[in-house]
């Protein structure tokens, strides 16, 4: 019958490989790839030479030979290294992927002495690949782009194809009301000014953290004086500035309120994560500008983070 006879983890029953490896495709949402950010990181050796080296770390491999061959964990405990051809008087790009080859699907290994996985090169291949050409089973880690007559591999010739399986994820939303109207911002120079009554918020950013898509929305600018001309941005800490939204308004010197938003998505340096950081919105007055800025206690603003983890 085509349902298992007993299910995961039955006391005195005996359960197949193919089983475990269905748990671990399960358990993996059938995705594969890396399982962390730094995990398989393929760099140059200590000294470049005529091979890389491979970090440790862990992954899911979707078997492809068979429909219901389900997945394997893998595992590099410590540092491996491959050794990489040199090339002659042509350039060749190469792929280093993690494979697997399972007897009882493929091939002739013997598990009992064999590797089932192991590193392996497969030569020459696009130089836009990002994926197995062949559909072999294993993950690709790194496109290595050589140019001609070289024997030493660097860190410039190794594009990393990684992708983590299930990447976390973590979003956040907070809110925020001035307590008090801030200081006008105003000027026609371009200047960027904090709102001196907006504190913003104190971001803890995941150690994992490789990206990050921000927005933040203000509601209820109010505006004074004249025409306005100028944009909002925010800022993360003391190195990210969000794309700048433009504000053009021209209703005189009636006091009024509108909305805007600014949103970017950004890459988390290494100096940022695990570590707090300020976000916090700004608004300048460009060329042409009559008008003065402000927010106060009837000023919502809303941001919304989303972190997401990615191979790095």
């Amino acid at each position: 019958m085509p349902l298992y006879q007993v299910p995961i983890l039955v006391n005195g029953a005996t359960h197949s490989a193919e089983q475990f490896r269905a748990m671990v495709q399960d358990l993996a949402r059938g995705a594969e790839g890396i399982t962390a950010g730094t995990d398989l990181k393929v760099t140059q050796l200590g000294t470049p030479g005529a091979g890389v080296q491979i970090a440790s770390g862990s992954g899911v491999v979707r078997g492809r030979f068979d429909a219901f061959q389900g997945s394997y964990a893998v595992r590099n405990q410590g540092t491996d290294t491959v050794d990489i051809a040199a090339t002659g008087g042509s350039p060749r790009s190469d792929m280093l992927i993690l494979r697997v080859e399972d007897p009882q699907y493929e091939g002739t290994l013997n598990p009992e002495v064999d590797n089932i996985n192991y590193f392996q090169v497969i030569s020459n291949v696009s130089s836009s690949a990002t994926a197995i050409p062949d559909g072999r089973t294993g993950i690709p880690l790194a496109r290595i782009d050589i140019p001609a007559s070289t024997a030493t591999i660097t860190n410039a010739m190794i594009k990393d194809i990684r992708k983590v399986a299930n990447p976390r994820r973590e979003t956040r939303q907070l809110t925020q009301s001035p307590t008090s109207m801030s200081t006008a911002i105003t000027g026609t120079a371009g200047t960027y000014s904090y709102f001196s009554s907006a504190a913003g918020w104190t971001i803890a950013i995941p150690s994992w953290a490789t990206i990050a898509r921000i927005r933040v929305d203000v509601a209820g600018i109010r505006l004074t004086t004249g025409n306005l001309y100028g944009a909002a941005r925010a800022t993360l800490g003391a190195s990210v500035t969000l794309q700048p939204t433009i504000i053009d308004d021209n209703q005189g010197a009636v006091v009024r309120r509108l909305p805007t938003l600014v949103a970017d998505t950004i890459t988390i340096s290494d100096a940022y994560r695990g570590t707090n950081q300020l976000l916090r919105a700004q608004a300048a007055g460009l060329g042409g500008n009559a008008a003065q800025i402000y927010v106060d206690g009837s000023t919502t603003f809303v941001a919304q983070i989303e972190f997401e983890e990615g191979a790095r």
